[in-house]
């Protein structure tokens, strides 16, 4: 599969014994016209075609005889793949990654001495196996050091363990380039007639195929020298010093240049990374430890294969790499995918017998886009396979150099992942009259992160993955194993059917994701609403504190009577089921009795912060068609108009003093709107997301349960009611008899941090992991401690790194990480921290809630394997009603639910990524839309660009999350201005405010010549500059 030696002629070039020229150009035309010479002894050897030797250079050969020969056997430039295996050595000095071995064992009567001659006479043979290199005034060079005495050490073994680990020892010993030896033998005497040969060697010096040659050639001189015959074998042609001139002699100028287009052609726009999920995190630098995990592939199927190839008109080889493109591309989840493959380099006779390091890499690039069948694809890879082969002249190197990759010492540039179908020629070794048995060396090492390794076998296929373990477990590598057997079974079976489609989980893994770990069905009051449980608590405990703030209280009796006048009044305005109430407060006591009241009446509050702008006030009262606005007297002139009947919780209260203050007759029942809460929407509005009541009591009954409230005090509510997070410090006490308490809507963190120092107890503080940051800089440790029984944590990615602090001050209140977005009712998924959880990293979101069911799939709503990346989908009796007025974006991200065997039941789409790990924790690893998270504020980047488009002055905008420093994340807005705007943006940030709340505004504003931009004519995110106060409008 290698290219030919012998490179294009060049043309208008001078030729003739009257022109000065060196030695080095003299052999470079001799080449180009395939003319070989070589040092024979003191003998000047010369191969030419007919007619190719014309007078002239016959003439310059004899007259500069000497010349030639003394530049023959002197020091040579690196080879390019040299080249590069010298600098990686440079980075890691005396690394085992690229230490090339294999070990052997021998049965019966071995002559050592014979055996010892036998290597001595190989490196003797083979310059490479006596070569060193030198870094003489900054030029590599490759020097050939004289044939010595030589020796093969001989080592006592006492058993096959120790024979094991010396084998381990003898692949993780590195060797030192300059001063050599680069190859070594090792004989271990296990018994009399039981040996075990070890041959090792740098990569710099060797390939696969090199070591097929010396076995060969050693039982063959091994033969000749136990029955006392001379060790004779045919001159060698050429030497690898030889083939190092020639490859930087031609490669260059307009040679380089051809083949480096093609190749710049073929890559253009490739991803530079594939992204397949790590269990652990990536180290700044590759270590290059690595494992290796082996299988096999039947007879049976590997003959099936070669029967697909056939009919496909593809090999073997472009089957089987079909198959693991396809499952790294389910892997990763891209449809862009490239994969290394070594070629032997070695298409001339005259440097097959010779020991070097000849072998290239090609990029071989799979395209999985537009949904191909198998067929399809397998033709659509055969084409990029057979120009790769085409065009395997140019080193891997130079390659690199051309492309120019960004530098990332933590990956292998270009490609991580390589595929090899061996064909080496391995003749087994042949002693007369002993058994030679190759043995299995366990390796250490993996030089880039996960190669798949293939034999043909008499059995079927051997294969072996090799695998960086500081990345990967065993368990996954076992997994993607199976996997890839699955997807060659498919192939096999459905060659028309498309490859997103084919099989990859067995059936264990399938139950096992979606049945065994969604096994959450409990118990709780479904026939319920959530007002009739707090009317029940009420019963219970009438004297008890339901709800503090400032030094006023009301009783569970008092709270239940006031929000039953106010029920009865709502009525009187309209109120019933399925009819939206808008309550826009400060916190206070009338907060809860306006809840609570809305709730009985049998209407679904619509919360309005009232520090949004009057703008998306205006619009969430309109967009509800609010029946009713419940507010406050200080707040009226801040409202915008509408036409809703508008009451006053803190100056209507008379209106409301003669009506009854027992329940009204109950008129809502569980499918019923308890709720209608906006969050962000990317068309520049906000979107209302429809909670009904069982729901909402699922949720309710189940974080009472789990977080353990009734054995607290209580919560503290610092955070709006226009963000569900408040939902669960407002109604899990009240359910139980506990109090809330209400802290003041200006003082933020600090109130909360001044009820921590003074609390006795609390059952739960709800926060985001911002806040809980906050906290631990305004609390000494010892105020930490007992303060509250847990801390629930949701809104945004939390980080282990954040919970520090409270782990170690305060080890026994639970933290639990809660995950769920608004559509689900605040909380479907929990993870709770133990002295066990990582120390650093994102903190695991956990399992599903009662009756609740997770699902992490792929864009064909298939479950993805464990550890792989996929779409969070939720299921379960949260899932919200949908979108108010919004039947498309409904349709589009409330959707059947395909695993469920009840009918109507749906699954909402997230948008988030995440991944199980393999405990059955989920992992979340981000949006897959441009919907971020801020603390705790969920905001969609495409509503702030949206708003940012109306202005005039902007012609293009782009928002991005940035987190620069670790731990401080902010948003920044990238602006393309209009002609002569240059000085207006100034007050962009005081325009936004008039329509987004403060946590929607920009912390930084960038401007620039214009938006950076993919291949594919994408906004390049990751191009767009870091903020800096030169830039910053």
């Amino acid at each position: 599969m290698a290219g030919e030696l012998r490179p294009v002629a060049r043309g208008n070039r001078k030729q003739g014994a009257d022109r000065a020229v060196t030695i080095a150009p003299l052999l470079a035309e001799l080449r180009s016209r395939d003319i070989q010479v070589w040092a024979d002894g003191e003998r000047l050897q010369c191969n030419a075609p007919a007619g190719a030797l014309t007078p002239e250079l016959r003439d310059q050969l004899l007259q500069r005889r000497s010349e030639i020969l003394e530049f023959l056997r002197g020091p040579a430039e690196l080879s390019f793949s040299q080249e590069r295996l010298w600098i990686l050595d440079q980075i890691e000095p005396g690394g085992a990654a690229y230490v090339v071995a294999m070990a052997l064992e021998m049965r019966g009567a071995l002559d050592v001495p014979a055996l010892e001659r036998a290597l001595g006479a190989l490196v003797s043979r083979h310059e490479s196996l006596r070569t060193v290199f030198a870094n003489t005034e900054g030029r590599l060079l490759q020097m050939v050091l004289d044939p010595a005495a030589w020796t093969l050490p001989v080592a006592e073994v006492s058993s096959e363990a120790e024979m094991s680990e010396r084998l381990r020892e003898e692949t993780s010993r590195g060797f030192d380039l300059a001063r050599g030896p680069l190859f070594r033998a090792q004989l271990y005497r296990l018994a009399a007639d039981v040996h075990v040969l070890t041959l090792a060697m740098h990569h710099i010096i060797s390939d696969g195929w090199s070591l097929g040659i010396l076995t060969r050639e050693l039982g063959e001189l091994y033969g000749c020298l136990s029955r006392g015959e001379p060790a004779m074998l045919p001159a060698l042609p050429l030497r690898y010093r030889d083939f190092a001139r020639w490859q930087r002699s031609w490669l260059q100028g307009e040679m380089l240049e051809a083949q480096l287009s093609h190749w710049r052609a073929r890559l253009a726009g490739a991803p530079q990374v594939l992204e397949l999920p790590p269990d652990r995190p990536r180290a700044p630098v590759r270590s290059q430890r690595g494992k290796i995990y082996s299988f096999t592939l039947p007879l049976e199927l590997a003959d099936a294969l070669r029967g697909l190839a056939r009919r496909e008109g593809a090999t073997l080889f472009m089957t089987l790499l079909a198959g693991f493109t396809l499952l790294l591309s389910r892997h990763s989840g891209q449809q862009d995918v490239l994969v290394g493959t070594p070629v032997a380099n070695r298409s001339r006779a005259e440097i097959e017998d010779v020991v070097g390091c000849f072998v290239n890499t090609l990029v071989l690039r799979a395209d999985l886009s537009g949904d191909p069948s198998t067929s399809g694809f397998l033709a659509r890879l055969r084409e990029g396979c057979l120009d790769a082969f085409a065009h395997q002249d140019l080193p891997f190197e130079r390659l690199v150099e051309g492309l120019r990759p960004e530098r990332d010492l933590s990956r292998n540039p270009v490609f991580q992942v390589m595929f090899a179908l061996q064909n080496a020629p391995q003749r087994p070794l042949e002693l007369a009259g002993i058994t030679v048995t190759p043995l299995d060396i366990d390796r250490s090492t993996a030089q880039v992160e996960l190669t798949l390794h293939v034999w043909e076998t008499a059995e079927g296929l051997s294969a072996t993955f090799e695998y960086a373990s500081e990345l990967f477990e065993e368990s996954t590598i076992a997994r993607m194993a199976t996997h890839w057997r699955l997807l060659l079974e498919g192939m096999i079976a459905s060659p028309e059917r498309c490859v997103w489609e084919l099989p990859l989980l067995s059936e264990a893994e399938r139950r096992q994701l979606l049945t065994e770990w969604n096994q959450t069905a409990v118990e709780y009051q479904r026939d319920s609403c959530v007002h009739e449980l707090f009317e029940a608590q009420a019963e219970r405990t009438p004297q008890a504190i339901a709800v503090r703030f400032e030094g006023q209280r009301l009783t569970y009796q008092e709270l239940d009577r006031r929000s039953n006048q106010l029920a009865h009044h709502l009525r009187e305005l309209g109120t019933g089921p399925e009819v939206l109430v808008g309550i826009c407060v400060e916190r206070s006591l009338e907060m809860v009795v306006g809840l609570l009241g809305i709730l009985k009446a049998g209407g679904a509050y619509v919360p309005i912060d009232p520090s949004y702008p009057a703008a998306r006030q205006a619009f969430m009262l309109q967009d509800s068609q609010a029946k009713v606005l419940l507010t406050q007297a200080r707040l009226l002139p801040r409202l915008p108009s509408h036409n809703a009947p508008t009451v006053c919780l803190d100056t209507d209260w008379h209106k409301l003093a003669h009506l009854p203050r027992s329940s009204p007759p109950g008129l809502a029942d569980p499918t019923h709107l308890a709720y209608v809460i906006y969050t962000s929407g990317s068309t520049g509005q906000p979107k209302g997301v429809c909670i009904a009541h069982r729901g909402l009591v699922n949720y309710l009954s189940w974080a009472v349960s789990a977080y353990k409230v009734a054995e607290g005090a209580g919560a503290p509510v610092h955070s709006s009611i226009a963000f569900d997070l408040t939902v669960t410090s407002i109604f899990t006490p009240l359910l139980v008899g506990r109090s809330v308490e209400l802290l003041p809507d200006d003082q933020g963190a600090e109130a909360l941090a001044r009820a921590l120092q003074t609390a006795a107890g609390y059952s739960l503080v709800k926060l985001t992991p911002a806040h809980l940051q906050a906290l631990q800089l305004q609390l000494r440790p010892e105020q930490v401690a007992e303060r509250t029984r847990t801390f629930v944590i949701g809104g945004e990615q939390l980080r282990a790194e954040a919970t520090a602090f409270w782990r170690q001050h305060a080890p026994h209140t639970l933290l639990v990480n809660e995950y769920g977005p608004t559509e689900t009712v605040v909380g479907c998924c929990v993870y709770m921290v133990t002295p066990e959880t990582r120390s650093h990293g994102s903190i695991p979101i956990g399992r599903p809630i009662a009756n609740t069911r997770l699902y992490i799939l792929d864009r064909y709503l298939q479950p993805v394997p464990i550890g792989v990346a996929g779409e969070l989908c939720i299921g379960g009796d949260g899932v919200a009603r949908g979108y108010l007025n919004r039947s498309e974006l409904t349709k589009e991200r409330f959707i059947a639910d395909p695993f469920s065997p009840e009918s109507g039941t749906r699954l909402f789409r997230t948008g988030d990524f995440a991944r199980y790990l393999p405990d059955g924790n989920i992992e979340f690893l981000g949006r897959r839309d441009d919907q971020v998270k801020v603390s705790g504020f969920r905001i969609e980047l495409g509503e702030i660009e949206s708003v940012l488009g109306w202005l005039p002055q902007v012609q293009e905008a782009v928002v991005a999350l940035r987190e620069d420093e670790p731990g401080r994340r902010r948003l920044v807005a990238y602006l393309v201005l209009k002609p002569g705007q240059a000085d207006a943006p100034r007050e962009l940030r005081s325009l936004l405010k008039q329509h987004l709340p403060d946590y929607m505004l920009p912390s930084a504003f960038v401007s620039v010549d214009r938006l950076p931009l993919t291949h594919n004519g994408k906004v390049d995110r990751a191009a767009l500059p870091a903020p800096d106060f030169e830039h910053q409008l």
